[in-house]
């Protein structure tokens, strides 16, 4: 069976930092490419960071460029967003997702996906 389980979601004030993980089960976590999305009340779902299944590249949303971190360490299935300099409209429910092609994370699909964890900035 296979799980994606975010954790390290919570309130912040503007300028804080978080960082949220995803542990990944069930499937050859070490052979997906994996991405952290976002949805905000009332908005449609979005990318924030990809990274490949060795690590690099990695890629991220214009909006986060600089201030978070997206990493992974195969050995433990877990992958991480570290989130700094945190402003108000990085609230939303941060998802992690896995598929093969980092394209298809690109493009806003993936094979898994977990439940959510919700982030909370406030100014």
């Amino acid at each position: 069976q296979v799980q994606l389980v975010e954790s390290g979601g919570g309130s912040v004030q503007a300028g804080g930092s978080l960082r949220l993980s995803c542990v990944a089960s069930g499937y050859t976590y070490g052979s997906y490419c994996m991405g952290w999305f976002r949805q905000a009340p009332g908005k449609e779902r979005e990318g924030v960071a990809y990274i490949d299944s060795r690590g690099a590249p990695t890629y991220y949303a214009d909006s986060v460029k600089g201030r978070f971190t997206i990493s992974r360490d195969n050995a433990k299935n877990t992958l991480y967003l570290q989130m700094n300099s945190l402003k108000p409209e990085d609230t939303g429910v941060y998802y992690c997702a896995a598929d093969p092609s980092v394209y298809k994370l690109w493009a806003g699909s993936g094979r898994y996906w977990g439940q959510g964890t919700q982030v909370t900035v406030s100014s």
